[in-house]
């Protein structure tokens, strides 16, 4: 079955960064794209950056330049390297893949506070 875990969040003031995981598992990882989402307390959740299984990355607006999608395929894992971090990036995100239907991690909450 399909199974994704993230890790990696935490705690960190404005201006750090954060690098988030996702291992993936339960099907084949190199021949999909993999999206990470966020969600903001009292806010719908998002779409912050997507990687298609060539490698192609887009991002939502307000992550563009900070954030970065990647992954290993050698590893069933998708990233998110995210610099320059603001309080409005506080969320919890979810790494999510389409597979006949949605699959979701169960989240990892990033907080960032001075």
């Amino acid at each position: 079955q399909v199974q994704l875990v993230e890790s990696g969040g935490g705690l960190v003031q404005p201006g750090g960064s954060l690098r988030l995981s996702c291992a993936a598992s339960g099907f084949t990882f190199s021949s999909v794209s993999m999206r990470w989402y966020r969600q903001a307390p009292g806010k719908q959740r998002e779409l912050a950056a997507r990687i298609t299984n060539t490698g192609t990355t887009n991002y939502a607006d307000s992550v563009k330049g900070r954030f970065t999608i990647s992954r290993d395929n050698a590893k069933n894992t998708v990233y998110l390297q995210m610099n320059s971090l603001q309080p409005e990036d506080t969320a919890v995100y979810y790494c999510n893949v389409f597979r006949f239907r949605d699959y979701w991690g169960q989240g990892t909450q990033v907080t960032v506070s001075s």
